[in-house]
C-alpha cells in the first residue's frame, strides 16, 4: 500500500519504469483536465476533489495497467460531475479512453427502489463491462480501494453500507480476478468499520507480539536461505503477517482468541523456474515436519482467477505451525496482479489471446445474467458462482474442472457442455456410479453417462444443482419446452393483478407503456414477459406495477373514473382489523402473518385461508410470492392495505448476526429500551463459534420506527448485520 500521497510526478515515473516509451505529456494532459474540470470541488474530507482522481490513477499505475488506464484514472469522474463530456474526451485523448470513463460512470447510475435491487443492478452493469472490457472494473475497483481509505470522513451509516457492500461484492471480484493486494485491503478496511472492537483487538495484538513474531521469522529464513544455497538455487525469500480480515474470520469461525491461532505469519519463496519450486518444496519438507492435509499444489491445478503456488503449513522449530508459499516471479506476480498481469493493451494486441480463455467465467456470467429476472435469485447464484470455495475436478482425459463448493454431477455436465446436461442420465466418480446429488470431492474423475438421443432435464434437477450455469440451461429447457402454456398462464396472471390494480387490463396493455416495460427487465417481446411469469422467472405483480407506474401520467382520469364512491368503498372494503383494510372483503377475519411480521409502512398483500379469514403477509414473503405458489393458490391472493389513522402497536421482528461476546444482549436491550420500545421476546443460538444470531421481537407503531432503532443498533460493538 502506498501511504504517501501520489503526484502527477509520481505517476508518470512509475508509469516509465514498466513503460518507458509512454507518452507522458498524454498523462500530464489528462491531470491538467482532471483539475481543471473538478475546479472548486471538494471531498468530505476538505481536500480538493482532484486527489482522489490523482490517488486512483496512482493505484492503476502501480497495478503496471497501460497508459490509457492511468488516464482514465484521473478522468474517471469527469463525464459524470463536470460539464465534460463523451465527445470532449474523445476528441481529447481518444475513442478508447472515452469509452473507457462512460463505462465507469454508467456502474454509478443505478435507479432502483431498494438496497438490495441496487446491489444486484450494479453486479448486472460490472459483469456487462467485464465482458467488454475488463479495464472498467479495474479501474471501479481502484475507485472503490481509495474510497475505502478516507472512509473516515464518511457518517458511520455510509461507512457501514459501504464497508457491506465491499465485503461482499468489490473484495471477492478483485478475488476473483486474482488482485491479492487489493482484495486483502478492501476486506481489512471493511472490518474495521463493521466491527471495529474486533479489528483493533487483533491490530494491538499483532503489534504486542510483533518483535517475538520478527525473531522467529527470521531464524527460519535464515534456515531455508542457507539451505537454497547450498542447493545452488537463487531466490528470495519473505515472511508477512496475515491479513486482519484472515485472522479474524478464522478466530470467529474456530472460537479462538489472538493467543490459540498460532499460523498468523506465512514465509514466501520465490524462485526462478518451476523445477526449482519443486526443490524448494522437498527441502522444506525435509526440514519441518509438514501437517497432513494442508498442502496444496495450484502450480498443477492453478486457481480460476490464474493463481499458482505451492502451499504448505508446517511445525516451526518451537512446535508452532507456519505456512510455506513457494512459486516464480511470474507466479507471484499473478499472484500480486491477477488478470492486469498479462494485459495484452500493454503491447497492442488485438484478438483472442490465452487471457481472454482466462476470462471465460465472466462469459458464463453474462449467460446467467442476461436470462435472470429475479433479483434475490441472481444475487443467490452470482454469490456462489463468483465467491463460493472451489472444488477442483477432473474429466475422465485428465483436465482440471472447477466448481463451487457442493457443486453435483448435473453441475459438471452443464460445465462441460449444455447438450451433456440435457442428455444425461448418470454419472460415474473414480469410476463407481454416484447419485446425481452426490457432493463432488476434491480429486474426483468424474464421467457423465448419457443416451443417444436428448432426454431433457428433470424439474428435480433445480433443487439439486449448485451453479447458476447449470440451473440457467435447465430453466432454458422448460421455457422452450412449455413457451405457449407458460405464455398463457402468464398472460392471465398479470390482467389478474392489473384487475386487482383497480385498471382495466385493456387500457394498460398498450405498446407505449409495454415497451419501456419489457426493456426494463431484458425481455424482446410481452410473451417472453408472460412466458416469464409462467415459468416463475418474475411474478406478475412486478409487472403489473411496473406497467402502472409507466402508464400513470396518461390514466390519471381513467383512474379517477374508476374510484368507488363513499359508499361503495365502504361497501367494497372491509372495516379495519389490526389497522388492514382487505379490498372487496367486508368484516372479515385479519390476521398478521408470523412468517414475515408485517408493519405499517411495508408493502403487504392478503391470503385467503381456508377456515381462518386473511393472513397478511410482506409482499415480499417466499410463502406468498406468485411464482412460488400454484394456480388456485394464486387465486386466493387478494389486495389490501394499511387502514389510514388507525394507532396500534405491531410486533416486529429482526435478526441481528453479532459477536458471540458477553453483554452484548444487554448492550442491545439498552438501546431498544432508550428508545422507548419495548422488547416482547428474545432468543439466541450459535451457529458457528464465536457467531449468535439474535431473533428479537419488539413492539412497535410503524416500519420508520423500526428503521430507526436499526440505525442505532449498528452503532453496538460486534454487530455485523440485521435484517428485518
Amino acid at each position: 500500500m502506498n501511504t504517501e500521497a501520489a503526484t502527477i510526478e509520481k505517476i508518470i515515473a512509475r508509469v516509465k519504469e514498466y513503460n518507458p516509451s509512454v507518452d507522458h505529456e498524454r498523462i500530464m494532459r489528462a491531470y491538467n483536465l482532471c483539475v481543471e474540470a473538478h475546479g472548486d470541488q471538494l471531498r468530505n474530507s476538505g481536500e480538493p476533489y482532484y486527489i482522489h482522481p490523482l490517488e486512483v490513477s496512482y493505484i492503476l499505475a502501480d497495478m503496471e495497467l497501460d497508459a490509457d488506464t492511468v488516464i482514465v484514472g484521473l478522468l474517471h469522474d469527469v463525464i459524470e460531475d463536470t460539464p465534460y463530456g463523451y465527445e470532449k474526451l474523445k476528441n481529447e485523448f481518444g475513442e478508447q479512453v472515452a469509452y473507457l470513463v462512460e463505462g465507469v460512470t454508467k456502474l454509478d447510475k443505478i435507479k432502483s427502489t431498494s438496497r438490495e435491487e441496487a446491489q444486484v443492478e450494479n453486479l448486472r452493469k460490472m459483469i456487462l463491462a467485464m465482458a467488454k472490457d475488463i479495464r472498467v472494473i479495474l479501474v471501479k475497483l481502484a475507485d472503490r480501494l481509495h474510497n475505502m481509505r478516507t472512509m473516515k470522513f464518511m457518517s458511520e451509516e455510509k461507512q457501514r453500507e459501504k464497508s457491506h457492500e465491499t465485503l461482499e461484492v468489490y473484495a471477492p471480484l478483485a478475488h476473483r480476478l486474482g488482485i491479492s493486494t487489493i482484495k486483502g485491503e478492501l476486506e481489512d478496511l471493511s472490518i474495521k468499520y463493521l466491527d471495529s472492537v474486533g479489528y483493533y483487538e487483533i491490530v494491538e495484538g499483532l503489534k504486542h507480539k510483533k518483535g517475538e513474531r520478527e525473531e522467529y521469522v527470521n531464524l527460519i529464513k535464515e534456515t531455508l536461505g542457507h539451505k537454497l544455497e547450498d542447493m545452488n538455487i537463487h531466490a528470495h525469500i519473505s515472511g508477512r503477517a496475515k491479513h486482519i480480515y484472515s485472522i479474524y474470520r478464522k478466530m470467529y469461525s474456530q472460537g479462538k482468541t489472538l493467543d490459540e491461532i498460532y499460523d498468523l505469519f506465512a514465509v514466501r519463496i520465490i524462485v526462478d523456474s518451476v523445477a526449482e519450486c519443486y526443490s524448494a518444496l522437498g527441502m522444506v519438507h525435509e526440514l519441518y515436519k509438514p501437517i497432513p492435509g494442508r498442502f496444496k499444489d495450484y502450480i498443477a491445478m492453478p486457481k480460476p482467477n490464474m493463481y499458482q503456488s505451492l502451499h504448505t503449513t508446517l511445525i516451526g522449530p518451537t512446535g508452532q505451525p507456519f505456512e510455506v508459499q513457494i512459486r516464480t516471479w511470474e507466479m507471484h506476480k499473478v499472484a500480486e496482479q491477477g488478470v492486469a498481469a498479462h494485459w495484452k493493451y500493454k503491447e497492442g494486441i488485438s484478438g483472442e489471446t490465452a487471457q481472454d480463455e482466462k476470462l471465460a467465467w465472466v462469459r458464463q456470467l453474462l449467460e446467467v445474467q442476461s436470462e435472470a429476472t429475479d433479483s434475490e435469485d441472481f444475487m443467490k447464484s452470482l454469490k456462489i458462482d463468483l465467491f463460493a470455495d472451489e472444488v477442483f475436478v477432473f474429466t475422465p482425459r485428465g483436465d482440471v474442472v472447477s466448481l463451487p463448493l457442493g457443486a453435483t454431477p448435473i453441475d459438471f455436465a452443464f460445465y462441460i457442455h449444455t447438450a451433456v446436461g440435457y442428455k444425461m442420465v448418470g454419472a460415474k466418480a473414480n469410476s463407481r456410479i454416484v447419485p446425481l446429488d452426490y457432493q463432488l470431492k476434491n480429486g474426483d474423475i468424474v464421467e457423465i453417462i448419457t443416451t443417444g438421443h436428448v432426454k431433457g432435464p428433470s424439474r428435480d434437477w433445480l433443487n439439486i444443482v449448485k451453479t447458476a450455469q447449470a440451473r440457467s440451461k435447465i430453466n432454458a429447457w422448460f421455457k422452450k419446452e412449455n413457451r405457449e402454456v407458460n405464455i398463457e398462464r402468464g398472460k392471465e396472471a398479470v390482467e389478474r393483478e392489473i384487475k386487482k390494480l383497480n385498471l382495466n387490463p385493456h387500457d394498460l396493455l398498450k405498446n407505449e407503456y409495454i415497451e419501456p416495460m419489457i426493456r426494463r427487465y431484458g425481455f424482446n417481446t410481452l410473451e417472453d414477459a408472460y412466458s416469464a411469469v409462467g415459468y416463475g422467472g418474475i411474478t406478475a405483480v412486478k409487472l403489473a406495477i411496473r406497467l402502472r407506474e409507466y402508464a400513470s401520467a396518461d390514466l390519471d382520469i381513467v383512474i379517477e373514473d374508476k374510484i368507488p364512491t363513499a359508499p361503495e368503498q365502504q361497501k367494497k372494503s372491509s372495516r379495519p382489523s389490526n389497522g388492514i383494510e382487505v379490498e372487496g372483503v367486508d368484516n372479515c377475519l385479519v390476521r398478521l402473518s408470523k412468517c414475515c411480521n408485517p408493519v405499517p409502512g411495508d408493502d403487504i398483500i392478503g391470503f385467503i385461508t381456508r377456515g381462518r379469514g386473511v393472513s397478511v403477509h410482506r409482499a415480499s414473503c417466499v410463502n406468498v410470492r406468485e411464482d412460488k405458489l400454484d394456480d388456485e393458490s394464486r387465486a386466493r391472493r387478494i389486495r389490501c392495505m394499511w387502514a389510514e389513522g388507525v394507532s396500534q402497536r405491531y410486533h416486529g421482528e429482526m435478526q441481528i448476526e453479532c459477536a458471540d461476546r458477553k453483554g452484548i444482549l444487554a448492550d442491545i436491550a439498552s438501546v431498544v429500551s432508550e428508545n422507548q420500545i419495548n422488547i416482547v421476546s428474545a432468543v439466541s443460538h450459535a451457529p458457528k463459534v464465536k457467531v449468535a444470531i439474535i431473533t428479537l421481537q419488539v413492539e412497535i407503531s410503524s416500519r420508520e420506527q423500526m428503521n430507526n432503532l436499526i440505525k442505532k443498533l449498528y452503532r453496538v460493538p460486534g454487530i455485523f448485520d440485521i435484517r428485518s
